[in-house]
């Protein structure tokens, strides 16, 4: 068993899922509110050898620096990518702290998310309508940039609903080039689609002045990554010139900005997060249960 575990902040675990983490550590301590910086991250972790943290909140050097009595880090989020992660993986893993996160639990809701808000936009289900006319997804041409779990899951439900659907990532999808989604290079796609959505690792920003250019009016762009994956100005510049395109985000994608797009009457601000339901929420607690029993197998501390 772990001595000590603590969960910074909130993690969207269920209540049950919460009151399991008894079973893996003789003492366990839970805050929900977001810690404000480094140094009340380090006072609530203390001497743990267990640590908790979602997606939301970063865990530095300093930290790791300052508690060293940390081996097991549960993210309860995935971790895309290590340079992305808001855990320093590479010095935890020079420390010898083992850093796990959790896959494919709130996909299924973001895609619900993105379908939703735009059949609504497009045909005016709701106080406001995109174009004069109304339009179905049917033809509309659809970007995705970023074709890991969940823009594959987007491409296939717009591809069903009748969208002309391509993407762009780092490395080519021949799977998903088999089943119909056409790759285009980054400035192609912007250039050519009425739909861009950015499904990215945390802090990978790839849509700037030139690419807001490329764009130009009549256009869409959704973000179903957690926090930017653009240049602000060049966004609130790209909003302001051209009267017609809109930018859609939920709690999740909107991070830290919202009262710097407060503004912005063409940002379409959902705040709530598209990814969490009853059912995400069941699969992220089974799944960060599961990798900390794994680790306390994996060291003998559990049979």
């Amino acid at each position: 068993m772990f001595q000590k575990l603590v969960a910074i902040e909130d993690t969207l675990l269920s209540a049950e899922a919460l009151k399991k983490l008894s079973d893996y550590a003789v003492q366990v301590e839970l805050y929900n509110e977001r810690p404000v910086d480094d140094a009340e991250i380090i006072r609530r972790i203390g001497d743990a050898d267990a640590v908790l943290v979602s997606f939301k909140s970063p865990i530095r050097k300093c930290v790791l620096d300052a508690c060293p009595n940390i081996r097991y880090i549960g993210m309860c989020c995935t971790l895309y990518d290590e340079k992305a992660c808001n855990v320093d993986v590479v010095e935890a893993r020079r420390k010898g702290i083992t850093v796990v996160g959790v896959k494919d639990y709130g996909d299924e809701g973001v895609v619900e998310y993105a379908v939703s808000e735009l059949v609504r936009f497009l045909h005016g289900f709701g106080d406001r309508q995109w174009k004069a006319d109304k339009y179905e997804l049917t033809r509309q041409r659809l970007g995705i940039i970023g074709l890991g779990r969940t823009g594959r899951m987007l491409a296939d439900a717009f591809r069903f609903l009748g969208a002309e659907v391509g993407y762009y990532s780092r490395t080519r999808k021949p799977d998903a080039e088999a089943a119909g989604i056409t790759y285009y290079p980054l400035h192609d796609l912007l250039r050519q689609s009425d739909i861009v959505c950015t499904c990215l690792p945390r802090n990978t920003f790839l849509l700037g002045e030139e690419e807001f250019r490329l764009m130009g009016n009549n256009r869409i762009l959704m973000n179903t990554s957690i926090g930017a994956t653009f240049d602000v100005a060049a966004l609130k510049a790209w909003l302001k010139s051209n009267d017609n395109s809109f930018y859609f985000c939920d709690g999740t994608g909107m991070g830290t900005l919202a009262d710097e797009l407060a503004g912005c009457p063409q940002v379409m601000y959902t705040p709530v997060v598209a990814g969490k339901s009853i059912q995400s929420v069941g699969r992220l607690s089974q799944k960060a249960l599961a990798n900390i029993e794994t680790y306390l197998r994996s060291t003998g501390e559990l049979r």
